[in-house]
């Protein structure tokens, strides 16, 4: 693994750290010895999680939040900064891919769908730039999908999110770039966390990727979350802006 010695230190907040691929970020960050903090609505992985970086000696901070609750969101941040500092890294990673049929879609679910996938996103960016400007520093890392890019259905509202995540990331780059802030977007393949194994895994499914995907292999949470770490690291000091993919060579 790669050590990065800017990161140690540094104040890191995860989005959706309890699980999946957030879970990965978590620990790869705590492994730079940074200062991690982490909101999941998923209380019981969450301390588990904590619980076991505490036994490896590196220790997280987990704060239990809703991010479609604004208000929750502003104040858990709040508790978090005054724990550990002013945030210099943002992985906004938090998503729900939860597949929703078209002629189904009421205008709650929508609203939820969107609230879920990307408004949060702006709103923890919104919520730490000020911690960044006044270091005239920081890094956010927006996570995206290749869904949108591939065409995939069963969720337009899932799709629609993660095709904003681009512009949204391009508009924060270009706005406070001048204040030394990167932004940057990463796109995700189809990684085998727990969660996609137990609800969208098949064999004809994986079939079908392998025969997408250039690499023919099962890709790993672990995979995307190094390359997170790099784009937060100073290794990565002149990428702003951008939307990297980490697919396997699918999209």
């Amino acid at each position: 693994m790669a050590i990065y010695p800017d990161l140690n230190g540094q104040v890191i907040l995860v989005t959706g750290g309890g699980g999946g691929i957030g879970e990965a970020i978590v620990r790869q960050f705590a492994a730079q010895r940074a200062n991690v903090a982490f909101l999941d609505i998923a209380v019981e992985p969450s301390r588990a999680l904590v619980r076991d970086l505490e036994a490896a000696g590196t220790p997280v901070h987990f704060e239990a939040c809703d991010l479609t609750d604004i208000a929750a969101l502003r104040r858990a941040i709040g508790v978090i900064r005054a724990r550990l500092g002013p945030i210099q890294v943002l992985v906004n990673n938090a998503a729900n891919d939860e597949r929703h049929a078209t002629e189904e879609v009421t205008e709650a679910i929508w609203d939820e769908r969107i609230a879920v996938n990307l408004k949060h996103q702006f709103f923890c960016a919104q919520a730490v730039l000020p911690d960044m400007k006044a270091a005239g520093r920081g890094a956010i890392i927006n996570l995206g999908s290749i869904s949108w890019m591939t065409g995939v259905g069963g969720m337009a509202g899932y799709t629609a999110s993660k095709s904003g995540v681009l512009g949204l990331t391009r508009s924060l780059a270009r706005d406070f770039g001048v204040h030394g802030v990167r932004v940057n977007a990463v796109a995700p393949g189809w990684i085998m966390t727990q969660r996609q194994l137990e609800k969208w895994f098949t064999p004809e499914a994986e079939r079908q990727a392998m025969a997408a995907q250039c690499l023919k292999r099962r890709l790993q949470p672990d995979e995307v979350a190094k390359f997170v770490v790099f784009l937060a690291s100073e290794e990565a000091s002149a990428c702003t802006g951008q939307h990297y993919v980490v697919d396997g060579g699918w999209a």
